[in-house]
């Protein structure tokens, strides 16, 4: 017995080196290996600058980098490379401004009305596609939401700089079990400030509150400095509006304020809603009214035409990225949806193209439109992948790439009140930086070869992280 437990243990120690050899080489990637630029002085020469502010490019242009900020810009010829920066030929090469999302989210949809937080993949996935700031736009799990932003900005983690929007602001009726169901008027009160004292900095009403609710909900956010937008139902835009809210979801996709004989807070059905969208005439006074009473009020509405177009029959699968990116279980429940949308007979065709094509009219009369992804619906929309999608998607509603890129980076900057830190490309500002592979001014569709994201001056190696996160969405 003793010599068959000394071979054993002969065995045991021969076997060490090779398992120890085995855990090296599959090592999980950390976030340092993502980091392929963290040099304190790095120069971009020779680039085309899309920079934010709606202008047009700028082309051989020159962006020094020093210690995070972004140093110089200009002309290649005019501004001088400092003497030991790391220079990046930036030829044929398209810079933007990180992009600012405004309807994120850090959990995804599992099925069954389960939205599993995604605190290991998304962060680092946002960021792998050019997203350096966002707000999240409601949380399953808001303190899981408040503690990856406090780690992200404690540099513990990477990703974007998170706006925590708090628990959704709901009335019954909603399936969804992760969502709080508000009791009355006392009760929207208590449920923002108590996630004001717990940290979140924002906060959405959402499809079944009632005109009361919304009142005593947008009255305290804004005596704690905060804001309030919402995805509605149960009230109109105009209704809202006349509350005080800052901002409207969805572009005019849920409006219901074109649903004859609308019930007060109540939300009419879904059909009801679709013909009121179908029937209704962009050119009508009634339009026409609305959009100006957004704009005299200052409302600004969030542009996701992401996830609405995962509802049109016809429209392409998701990347094959994307689709490396989901857990099989995840994966098989988004293509048996989207092969189902692909033979269905429903009113997204019409009302898609045409609701796109209103957000481009309410910016031409004055309005201010932000972008986000929404990364909802039935799991079309993941992040590393869905802010390129949003922004190819406003230019096929009629905006130019330049005015699609300041809807996704400076109008956000701007309503968050961040805009002289991010938003744009310009001296002094925070150099976050999207760096495009080609010229996306003449095929939008450039902005899906996009090698580096830098945020704070740290250039992050985007295939690096997508590859990391394969297998990962829909789990953790």
């Amino acid at each position: 017995m003793a010599q068959r437990r000394s071979l054993l243990a002969v065995l045991l120690l021969a076997c060490l080196p090779a398992a120890a050899s085995l855990a090296a080489d599959t090592k999980p990637a950390t976030d340092k290996d993502f980091v392929a630029y963290a040099q304190p002085v790095i120069a971009f020469t020779h680039a085309d600058i899309v920079d934010g502010t709606g202008h047009k490019a700028a082309h051989d242009q020159t962006l020094v980098i020093d210690k995070g900020r972004i140093a110089a810009l200009g002309k290649s010829s005019r501004v001088k490379v400092p003497e030991g920066a790391t220079v990046i030929d930036a030829r044929g090469k398209t810079l933007l401004p990180g992009f600012v999302l405004m309807h994120e989210h850090m959990f995804y949809p599992a099925g069954e009305a389960a939205y599993n937080e995604m605190t290991f993949s998304f962060p680092r996935l946002y960021l792998a596609g050019g997203v350096t700031t966002m707000r999240t736009a409601g949380t399953m799990m808001p303190y899981a939401d408040i503690n990856v932003r406090d780690a992200i900005a404690r540099g513990e983690l990477v990703g974007p700089d998170m706006d925590v929007t708090g628990p959704y602001l709901n009335g019954p009726g909603l399936p969804i079990p992760g969502v709080h169901v508000l009791s009355g008027v006392d009760d929207a009160e208590r449920t923002v400030n108590y996630w004001a004292d717990e940290g979140v900095t924002s906060y959405k009403a959402y499809m079944q509150i009632t005109r009361a609710e919304l009142q005593r909900a947008i009255e305290v956010a804004h005596q704690r400095g905060h804001k309030i937008t919402a995805h509605l139902c149960s009230l109109t835009y105009r209704e809202a509006v006349d509350l005080g809210i800052d901002n409207l979801e969805h572009g005019f996709f849920v409006a219901s304020d074109f649903v004859k004989d609308k019930k007060p807070d109540t939300c009419p059905s879904g059909a009801a809603v679709q013909k009121s969208l179908v029937d209704m005439d962009p050119s009508s006074p009634e339009a026409k009214a609305l959009i100006k009473l957004l704009i005299d009020h200052h409302v600004a509405l969030t542009s996701t035409l992401t996830v609405f177009e995962t509802f049109v029959p016809g429209r392409p699968k998701a990347a094959q990225g994307a689709l490396d990116l989901m857990i099989p279980e995840v994966r098989a429940q988004y293509e048996a949806q989207w092969n189902k949308v692909q033979g269905s007979k429903t009113a997204w065709a019409t009302l898609y193209p045409k609701l796109a094509k209103l957000e481009k009219q309410f910016v031409d009369a004055g309005g201010t439109l932000m972008a986000g992804t929404d990364p909802t619906g039935y799991g079309g929309v993941v992040p590393g992948y869905s802010a390129q999608r949003e922004i190819e998607l406003l230019v096929e509603a009629g905006f130019s790439f330049e005015q699609a890129v300041h809807i996704a980076t400076f109008n956000g900057a701007h309503y968050m009140g961040r805009d002289a830190e991010v938003g744009t490309l310009a001296v002094g500002k925070r150099a976050d930086i999207v760096v495009i592979d080609g010229n996306p001014l003449k095929d939008t569709a450039a902005i899906e070869h996009m090698p580096l994201v830098f945020k704070n001056g740290v250039g992050y190696d985007r295939h690096a992280i997508l590859g990391a996160m394969s297998n990962t969405v829909g789990l953790h």
